[in-house]
């Protein structure tokens, strides 16, 4: 006997299927649209823009040195929730959904959230390292910072290539699903370019990407590495909920 995981069956949904890439979703608009109001606020006051920076975005964003990470931990986790430009969360949003809900239906959405986390750590400790360890990124580490969800959205593509290699987004056009991946880094890089002027991402889409093909390869051979991780967070958001029922395959 076992237990079966009921996957997604709709692309996007905010009903009882709980869908998980669409909470992401809400939760990164929502970041953003805070901040995007706070530094309105800091702007009506009088204030310049640099006071908002060393105010919020420097507690949220992911700093390029040790010693500011040691002050503001949690900037490990909130800077991939995080963006601080429109043009930024609008293309990671359009490639997490169409990523995230890609691998979602053919994986389960057990996988996003843990996988989403996973390589946004990882892809942070890249950066870090390529802070220091890059030449050409260190005259930078004094003013340079990492946002978005760039590197977990890597961990996806690659992830959801993995699991589904031969599949087409749109079946009477033969493109590869890889070729759609290569686009994303393209235009990820791109954005960051525009946007920030350096390259200093590329290490984080790198460890992201890594992540994302381990952990799937790994799940493809049975081994659920986040699977301890969603028990826990279903122990907390289920705490006072009465025991739902689960599907059993005899």
């Amino acid at each position: 006997m076992m237990y079966v995981e009921e996957r997604n069956k709709t692309p996007l949904s905010l009903g009882e299927e709980k869908n998980m890439v669409t909470q992401l979703l809400l939760i990164n608009i929502t970041v953003f649209i805070l901040l995007f109001f706070t530094e309105i606020i800091y702007g009506i006051e009088g204030n310049p823009p640099a006071r908002f920076k060393g105010d919020v975005l420097s507690h949220v964003l992911l700093p390029s040195t040790f010693d500011g990470l040691l002050k503001n931990p949690w900037t490990l986790f909130s800077s991939m929730f995080t963006h601080d430009s429109f043009w930024l969360i609008t293309s990671n949003m359009i490639w997490l959904t169409c990523f995230g809900t890609m691998l979602q239906n053919h994986a389960g959405r057990d996988r996003i959230l843990p996988l989403y986390l996973l390589s946004g750590v990882v892809g942070a400790v890249c950066y870090m390292l390529g802070m220091h360890f890059i030449p050409a990124f260190q005259a930078l580490q004094p003013y340079a910072t990492m946002t978005g969800a760039s590197a977990s959205i890597m961990a996806m593509a690659i992830g959801a290539t993995v699991v589904a290699p031969g599949y087409r987004l749109l079946p009477n056009l033969p493109i590869p699903f890889w070729i759609i991946t290569l686009v994303f880094l393209i235009v990820n890089v791109v954005t960051h370019i525009v946007n920030s002027h350096d390259l200093t991402t590329v290490p984080a889409l790198i460890g992201g990407g890594l992540t994302g093909f381990f952990y799937m390869q790994q799940w493809k051979k049975g081994n659920d590495l986040g699977a301890g991780f969603n028990k826990v967070v279903y122990r907390i958001t289920h705490m006072f909920h009465p025991k739902s029922h689960l599907h059993v395959v005899k």
